[in-house]
Formats: structure tokens, sequence, C-alpha cells
């Protein structure tokens, strides 16, 4: 038996059908700002890329790259046990770089936008037997047209900050109607499962942050070598993962340590690469000598400032760099993921917004790995200090690396909470 629909949610779904011609609209737009990739744009209608192959398919779907990123291990391990995996994301970056990623058997196609007959057409092509979702993707069309098909439906590396716990308290009856209809929801933290369970999820488990149990992102040993001496003998540190108002920020530093250390390489990755050209442009506004990655340029000894505007190439660049500055963090964006440079043998510095890896950053913080900054002038200054301490740089980058080792086991959780539900499927497919 069904269970019955609040109100907004019957509103929501009438709404999201009347819209359908206007979400083609915004896929059109979003098409012209780069947001979307041309060549695939009828699979955010819903209609299929690829041949569905015969057997049982398992439906993994993150947002964008973090997400995508933190389930690999987790679709490596159920495609060698034979299950197909279905991979979908909403970016076209984490759709460039999961193409290098996936192992052989797993398919990746966009997300349907959340419009009702687009996700019908979805799911009567592929017919997953199972769903997973990572962190916080909670979209109401999906999850009914799963019910409806009878498809179980997990929450794997679950995440619901408080900011976020905020906005769904104020629709209680919507969120509880939604999070009864998730079979399983494996949160990150007991936190994440706290919140959870207050809007309603009535089966929450806490399995950990699968993150720390992704492999670090790799590079070509050819060029990190290459790179390495390009830059041997050089002061160099990374602001990784950067947004809007920060690039401005990471200028004025170089210019105050520049100073000090005439040889300084300031290596900017911004978390959008199609930034690359702005950036480049507010270092040379400060006469700062630059290049860029995405055009060919290389970190020679004339550059001062390096933007790596490419994808899928941070792993090259955490290798280069004892010291990360991670973003999002000295503005208001609540942080990006700090574990991939800390498992690099990075030094990590970041600023006061850090509420979407909080735990992340706070187990750094206690460890010694991480240092936190409250403005551009401390990180400055602490900087400075570390580009002349390599001892106490060594130090933090060992006490990082020790502890997001340590923080490791989530996937082993969630594949043993996982496989009943996997196992169930494959014998309701027979």
């Amino acid at each position: 038996m069904r269970r019955r629909l609040p109100l907004l949610l019957h509103l929501y779904r009438y709404a999201m059908a009347a819209l359908e011609p206007v979400a083609a609209g915004v896929l059109l737009m979003r098409r012209r700002k780069g947001k979307e990739d041309p060549r695939r744009m009828s699979e955010r209608r819903g209609v299929p890329g690829e041949d569905r192959p015969e057997g049982h398919l398992a439906w993994l779907h993150g947002a964008s790259i973090g997400e995508t990123m933190s389930i690999l291990p987790l679709i490596e391990r159920l495609a060698r046990r034979g299950v197909t995996v279905l991979v979908t994301s909403g970016t076209v970056t984490s759709a460039e770089i999961i193409a290098q990623r996936l192992p052989p058997g797993a398919i990746h196609q966009f997300v349907p936008v959340d419009v009702p007959r687009f996700m019908s057409r979805f799911l009567d092509y592929w017919r997953p037997d199972i769903a997973l979702f990572a962190e916080s993707e909670i979209w109401p069309n999906a999850i009914l047209a799963l019910e409806k098909r009878d498809v179980p439906l997990i929450l794997i590396n679950g995440r619901l900050s408080e900011r976020s716990y905020r906005r769904w308290s104020k629709v209680p009856g919507v969120v509880e109607a939604l999070l009864s209809r998730f079979s399983l929801c494996l949160a990150q933290s007991a936190g994440d499962a706290e919140r959870l369970q207050r809007l309603g999820a009535p089966r929450v488990g806490v399995a950990g942050n699968l993150k720390f149990d992704s492999p670090p992102p790799p590079a070509d040993p050819r060029l990190v070598a290459a790179l390495q001496g390009m830059v041997a003998g050089r002061p160099v540190w990374v602001a990784a993962s950067t947004h809007p108002g920060e690039e401005e920020m990471v200028v004025a530093i170089h210019r105050a340590l520049a100073r000090r250390y005439a040889n300084l390489l300031t290596i900017v990755a911004p978390r959008h690469p199609r930034r690359g050209e702005v950036i480049a442009e507010i270092a040379q506004d400060s006469a700062l000598r630059t290049a860029r990655r995405s055009l060919g340029e290389q970190p020679s000894r004339e550059i001062d400032f390096y933007v790596a505007d490419t994808v899928g190439e941070l792993g090259l660049f955490y290798r280069l760099a004892p010291l990360v500055f991670v973003g999002g963090s000295l503005v208001p964006r609540g942080g990006q993921n700090p574990i991939e440079p800390a498992k690099l043998g990075a030094a990590i510095l970041h600023g006061p917004h850090v509420q979407n890896f909080s735990e992340v950053y706070a187990a750094l913080d206690r460890a010694g790995g991480a240092l936190p900054v409250a403005d551009a002038k401390t990180l400055a200054a602490v900087l400075e200090d570390l580009i002349s301490d390599t001892a106490l740089t060594r130090e933090m980058a060992r006490a990082g690396h020790d502890a997001v080792s340590e923080l490791g086991g989530a996937l082993d959780r969630t594949l043993r909470a996982v496989e009943p539900f996997v196992l169930g499927a494959k014998m309701d497919r027979r």
C-alpha cells in the first residue's frame, strides 16, 4: 500500500510537470554557460546515451565531483562482484573526471532533471534493481518514482548540515514523507544520523565518511617529475578549490610573501576551472607574471602565479607542494574537502568557514595536520613561518596523513549494510 503524500509534495509534482518546458529552457541556458555537455543534453531529459546491459543493475548517484569521487571505491567493489553499476552525476566536470576512473563495465550518465516524465523515461529504460544516493541528494520525483517501481533506495555517505536541517525543518511533513521512503540511511557521523532521525528517517545507521577510503587523485608520474624539475629549489604553495573573493586574497598574500621569498611560486586551482581567465587577469592586474595550465603554459622560473585551470589534475599539484590552503573557507562557502591533499602529504591550512566538512577539519586540527586561520593576513603570516620551517611542515604533513588514515573503514561498513539489499534485489530478479 502506497503511503499518502502531503499536499506540498503533490503541488511540487504538478509544478515540475507543468514546468517541463521551462526546465528545457534552463538546460539550454546552462549549456550556453558551459555547465552542460552539448553532446549529452538529452540525458538530462532521461533519454539514454548508452545501451543497458543485461542482468542486475545498481544505480549510484552523486551530485558533483566530491560525491562521485567518494563513491568510486564502492562502485569498484560492486563491479568486482559482478554488478553492473550505472553512475549518474549532474556536472560536466564530474562527468569528465569519472569517465577516466570508472572500472570496466560501469556506465556514466547525466542525472535527469527532477521532472516526472524525465525521471520515468530514465527509470523505465535502465530498470535499476537498487538505487544508492550519496550525501544529501533528496529529489522528490526520483524518490517517488523508485518507490512506485519497488526499487530499494539507500542514502550512502549521508550528510545533513545544521543549515540544511533548519531548512528542511520548515516543511516537516514533506521531509518525513521523503525520508520514510528510504530503505536505509547511512550517515557519515553521529550528528548527521541524529539530524536525519529527527527529520523522520526511520532506519538510520552510522557508517563513517567514504571520502576517507577514497584513493588519492592520480597523476602521471612523468608529469609529476617534469614539473618537480621546473619548480625545484623554489618555495611553492597551492591554493586549492578557491572561490570568488579568495583569489584576490591569494594574490595579496603572494605579493606580501614575495618580499621575503623572491622566487615564490603560488599555484591556484579554482573550484570551477572555467574561471581561470578571470583569475589570471586579477593576478596580472597586480603585476604578477602569470601562466595558465589550460593554455598549455608551464610554471617556469619566470612565472610567479600559476593558474591550474584544468579538470582532474589536483593530484598533480598536491604532489608538487608541501603546503596547501583549501578554499571555500575564507569566504562563507562551507569549505572544500581536505582529505586528498592530506593523503598526498601536504600540510593543510584553512579558513573559519568549514561547516561542510566540520568533523574532518576538527580531526585534522586536533592531530596537528591542519591549521585554521581567521583571515588572509593570518594565512600570510602562517605561510611565511611554514615556508621557513620545513621540519614543522613535514611534521604537519605526517600528522595529517596519519589522521585521515585512522578515520578509514566506512567503505567496509557501507558494503556490509548494503549487501543484504543487493542480494535481495538479485533474488527478486531471479
